[in-house]
């Protein structure tokens, strides 16, 4: 990683943000916050990291992400790449030729690494993390919010903290939004899925032969290999609970006899877990200085993989906006930004998970709407759109009228100064020249400059936001301007 090096901050009671949540998202915006300078406190209520090794998927926009930020070959080293199909609805299909990403790959990583890894860097970078400690309440006024602690699970003995912004990453349940007040409508969960990594007791051929039994009437049911002697197991189950905590392998044996007739003989299990199918989202992403990102301001059921890569994302767009309120020179409605790009791909998320869950009902209505997608599938326009729908590589922020790219993010380009991504790593603004004519001018502290007349582009000059969007199109130095300040604020004279 070069990313630059920053030193923790002093002890403080005061601080420019405090995140609740130390998971995915709430590790990544404190990491986007530091490489500004902003000072990050992250609570998180666990004392210890989890325990169970979850497998999860980065798709190909949260790896890109990783690329920005120079933290890939690290997380590559813990992860295995497997071809980025069949992911809607389980509907197996090739990969779509000619993916629009130097990372046209799903990478499949324990949970607690990325976790790890996340914090690990933000840590780096200067942040600071305290465990066993949970937001309890808190009051906001125009100058900041006050956050009121809990410690183990109480509140602590009148422990107050002072800070600018507040954001909850806090998941599902999270207190930040219940105390905020904002509303969390959608449907509660009507299935359940019992979910785990064990090993079995009977040969593969058994399992595979059930297994492509049970698929013909039922697509949430499998047993898939693993490795190391392991077998993912998904199964249905037979009603839905309001129990938090994981099931058991009793739990297990129980609904694999149900459905199968035999329990397989699982035994030594590496972790166990249950899902809903509840769909939320969250009615606001902010309220004054109080914001909300991953799963504390949507939830939806697993299928497709695309919920830690959601609030992975949520934080790259997040976190350079507050930090460019919090050092002043963020555009007016900047932050408003946040919501409005973010929360319209949230519902997109819902939706096709909603779509994807319906597919996988054993009731002949779907099942025939199953049968009919499967075929449209074959058609490469089909495939390649439903595949950049799951992996986020579709989006197109609304930035007004212009070239197709314009509000899309760019990929990963060869560059005579190495990758693109390679220059994205301190997260700033890039103007990207082929005329060699333009300048960044009054905005070269935020946003970095390259000439490149050989650069991999259809069109003259980009400018790139530190996400990685295109935020401008064109070659005219005057509407170059005019769309800086309207990004990154008012030049410095």
């Amino acid at each position: 990683m070069d990313s630059p090096q920053f030193t923790a901050e002093p002890s403080s009671n005061m601080f420019d943000v405090i995140i609740a949540g130390c998971g995915p998202a709430g590790a990544m915006l404190a990491a986007e916050l530091r490489l500004h300078g902003v000072r990050v406190l992250v609570l998180e209520k666990e004392t210890e990291p989890v325990s169970f090794v979850r497998i999860v998927g980065l798709h190909i926009r949260s790896i890109e992400l990783m690329a920005m930020r120079g933290l890939l070959d690290r997380i590559l080293e813990h992860g295995r790449r497997r071809p980025a199909a069949g992911f809607f609805a389980a509907i197996a299909k090739p990969v779509p030729k000619g993916l629009d990403s130097a990372h046209a790959y799903l990478l499949g990583i324990p949970q607690p690494v990325i976790v790890r890894l996340l914090e690990e860097h933000a840590i780096q970078l200067g942040a600071r993390v305290r465990r066993g400690c949970a937001v309890a309440g808190f009051e906001q006024d125009d100058e900041g919010v006050t956050v009121e602690l809990a410690h183990g699970g109480t509140p602590g003995k009148g422990e107050q903290l002072r800070t600018r912004y507040l954001v909850g990453c806090d998941g599902g349940r999270s207190t930040v939004r219940k105390l905020l007040g904002v509303g969390f409508p959608g449907e509660p969960s009507r299935t359940e899925t019992l979910m785990g990594e064990m090993e079995v007791g009977v040969p593969q051929e058994e399992i595979a032969a059930k297994v492509t039994e049970i698929h013909a009437t039922d697509g949430r049911f499998s047993l898939t290999p693993f490795g190391d002697g392991a077998y993912r197991v998904v199964v249905p189950a037979a009603g839905v609970s309001d129990r938090a905590e994981p099931p058991t392998l009793e739990d297990f044996r129980r609904e694999l006899r149900a459905i199968a007739g035999t329990d397989f003989g699982v035994h030594s299990p590496r972790w166990l877990s249950r899902f809903g199918d509840a769909t939320r989202l969250a009615e606001r992403y902010r309220v004054g200085r109080v914001l909300l990102a991953g799963d504390a301001a949507h939830i939806h059921p697993p299928i497709g993989g695309q919920g830690l890569n959601l609030g992975v994302q949520d934080a790259f767009n997040l976190g350079w906006k507050l930090a460019a309120q919090i050092r002043g020179w963020a555009p007016e409605t900047l932050l408003d930004t946040y919501q409005a790009e973010r929360r319209p791909v949230a519902a997109d998320v819902l939706d096709n998970t909603r779509a994807q869950t319906e597919l996988l009902s054993t009731e002949p209505g779907p099942q025939a709407v199953r049968r009919l997608l499967t075929e449209l599938m074959d058609f490469d326009e089909v495939n390649r759109h439903l595949i950049e729908k799951i992996t986020a590589i579709g989006i197109r922020y609304d930035f007004g009228e212009g070239p197709d790219l314009l509000g899309r993010r760019l990929r990963d380009i060869d560059l005579k100064q190495g990758d693109l991504y390679g220059l994205l790593h301190h997260g700033r603004g890039l103007l990207l020249d082929r005329t060699e004519r333009l300048i960044a001018g009054g905005w070269s502290d935020r946003v970095d400059y390259l000439a490149d007349p050989t650069a991999e582009l259809d069109v003259p000059c980009v400018l790139l936001r530190p996400d990685g969007h295109v935020a401008w199109i064109g070659d005219d130095q005057q509407d170059l301007d005019d769309h800086l300040s309207r990004w990154f604020g008012e030049p410095v004279n």
